[in-house]
């Protein structure tokens, strides 16, 4: 594996930490009945996801062109990112919930 891969791989894994980490705090801050600062940090989640997602797309194109590498590093980043993205999903369920609870109060 190059440098440059090894970098790009712990870019994806820091954009989908970054992004799991906003969406766990916006569930919490729905909980705590602060959705307008839920929303700030799902659209801050988003955007770190967005973030890494282009940086797997550019990976997707070069694997497309044959000059893609694989690894357990790019594995492992690549299941970051899916676990990003399903706590970016799940965050907004959560968040609607908690927005219906507080509605009945």
């Amino acid at each position: 594996m190059t440098e440059q891969m090894e970098v790009i791989c712990f870019e994806l894994i820091s954009t989908a930490g970054d992004a799991r980490s906003s969406y766990i705090e916006a569930i919490q801050a729905a909980g705590e009945g602060n959705f307008e600062e839920a929303e700030r940090l799902m659209k801050q989640g988003r955007e770190s996801f967005c973030k890494g997602h282009e940086v797997h797309a550019d990976l997707l194109t070069r694997e497309a062109n044959g000059t893609g590498e694989i690894s357990l590093l790019l594995i492992h980043a690549e299941d970051q990112m899916m676990s990003a993205e399903s706590f970016g999903i799940l965050a907004e369920q959560f968040i609607d919930l908690h927005k219906k609870l507080q509605d009945k109060k």
